[in-house]
């Protein structure tokens, strides 16, 4: 195994992974599990679990099913839930790390804040000043880590507390207060029914209002649990049940027309709901086809808002007084506390919240400036040895991100074994594959729910390319990326 040699101060490691939620974790045990005991993972904050860490408002849920969204090599037989929560999904984490022995590789508090490619390794430069150094670098931060915050004029003057979803002031206690909610989408959707019981009002501003299903969560019984625990295969092949059911989806979004039946179940919960408020079955009635935003589930978000201290609102925030929202048609909606619901800076996930340069001193922000490619959605041409998880086009709107990791660390294991018995430094991917398999990806949208159900959506960049979502059935993602072709790829020496 090649091992770099530092260029300054630093310690030097194999393998350096970024981030401690699944794909970080996922990494460090499959390095472990292939005898690769080199690698350090780094991490941010003061403790580990991503995404699962910092959102921690109230109703706080994943929207896959528990046994498809966690580890194939780490189930979990106690799930209580059909649909985990946060603190039980941040606990499993946890666990992952304990088990397979991960806290002495963790080093907390370690923000990235550049990378550099010397030719034979990358540099890896912290926020306390220390750097490392490490042959390979896995990027594994993901893309929902950093709050993206609206500029609404007069937001600086407001008065009372603000504060993200994902950054919940657990400190300031919302009964009896005065709430305005920006935004609704995933994340609103469930702490919204979370709050609504215990403030004085909560009004709701909705730029666009999004299809809601009712979500199929229910508690799983001891009973199962047993069984689980007693045979994991009966696990394994309600795994595999839950996977074929939510890989058959994917044809609606492929084809608009197929969507139908699902947008009638949906536009009849909707009409169902508010039988008697005819009001709000307009402003919630979307006008896109279902799938061209992704489809939230919630069983009380509905509900929720023909409570009478529930106030929906879609005029348009145009800005904010020391005590109120203002709305374009004049109305000052007067609140104490502001809670935004606006999502995550997707596209700040890797090359802008760290500098990242590679051969012949190339940016990866200039590369990605006028939007994000990569090959397979692992790697990036001119950026050797860089291992992107998550990365471009490699999102879902239909099944679990964890079988995406884990294909791609079928990859990253295969390019390490190439490297090994090639007696190579370094592998970079060719930019004419590269190009070709963008061109490809982009190919496969064209007539697709994202491209032609009639709405903006984040998946959607400035030039309408999608960069988000991988666009063909997962188990295909996970055929290509099982072994590296070493055609599309060059080898360094």
């Amino acid at each position: 195994m090649s091992q770099p040699t530092p260029d300054d101060a630093g310690e030097a490691v194999d393998v350096a992974i970024v981030g401690s939620g699944f794909a970080g974790l996922g990494a460090a045990v499959r390095l472990a599990q292939a005898g690769r005991n080199d690698f350090i993972v780094l991490e941010k904050g003061e403790s580990l679990g991503g995404t699962w860490r910092d959102n921690t408002y109230p109703g706080c849920a994943c929207d896959v099913q528990s046994h498809l969204y966690s580890f194939s090599f780490a189930p979990n037989p106690d799930w209580s839930r059909l649909y985990a929560r946060q603190p039980e999904i941040r606990a499993y984490l946890e666990g992952i790390a304990d088990r397979f022995g991960l806290r002495a590789r963790i080093r907390f508090r370690a923000t990235v804040v550049a990378a550099e490619w010397s030719g034979r390794h990358w540099t890896v430069r912290l926020a306390d000043g220390s750097s490392l150094t490490a042959r390979v670098l896995v990027w594994g931060t993901g893309a929902l880590h950093e709050p993206s915050m609206p500029d609404i004029p007069g937001l600086d003057e407001f008065a009372g507390t603000t504060f993200h979803s994902a950054r919940w002031d657990h400190d300031h206690d919302l009964c009896g207060k005065r709430v305005a909610v920006i935004g609704t989408g995933a994340s609103a959707i469930q702490f919204v029914p979370a709050i609504q019981p215990q403030v004085a009002g909560l009004t709701i501003f909705q730029r666009t209002a999004p299809w809601v299903l009712p979500k199929p969560d229910r508690t799983v019984r001891p009973l199962w649990q047993r069984i689980y625990r007693a045979a994991p295969v009966v696990q394994k092949l309600s795994r595999a049940l839950i996977y074929a059911r939510n890989e058959s989806l994917l044809t609606g979004f492929l084809k608009p027309k197929r969507m139908a039946l699902i947008e009638k179940f949906a536009r009849a919960y909707l009409a169902r709901t508010f039988a008697d408020r005819p009001d709000l079955t307009a402003k919630l009635t979307p006008d896109f086809t279902i799938g061209c935003k992704r489809i939230l589930l919630s069983s009380d978000y509905y509900p929720a808002l023909t409570r009478p201290n529930v106030e929906l609102v879609t005029e348009k925030v145009v800005r904010v007084t020391p005590t109120a929202v203002v709305t374009a048609d004049g109305v000052e909606h007067e609140v104490d506390t502001i809670v935004f619901g606006t999502g995550f800076k997707v596209a700040d996930g890797l090359g802008r919240s760290a500098r990242i340069v590679g051969r012949d001193g190339l940016e990866l922000a200039d590369v990605w400036r006028d939007g994000l490619e990569g090959f397979l959605g692992t790697t990036v041409a001119g950026f050797p040895n860089l291992f992107t998880m998550t990365g471009p086009n490699t999102g879902l709107g239909h099944s679990s991100m964890i079988y995406m990791i884990e294909s791609q660390l079928n990859y990253l294991l295969d390019a390490l074994r190439l490297l090994d018995e090639n007696g190579a430094v370094a592998i970079d991917t060719r930019r004419d594959r590269q190009d070709a398999f963008n061109a490809t990806v982009q190919r496969r949208f064209a007539g697709s729910v994202w491209t032609e159900g009639g709405c903006a959506s984040w998946y959607l960049d400035e030039h309408g390319r999608n960069r988000v979502l991988w666009p063909r059935h997962t188990f295909a993602f996970r055929r290509r990326t099982r072994k590296v072709r070493p055609s599309d790829h060059e080898l360094l020496a």
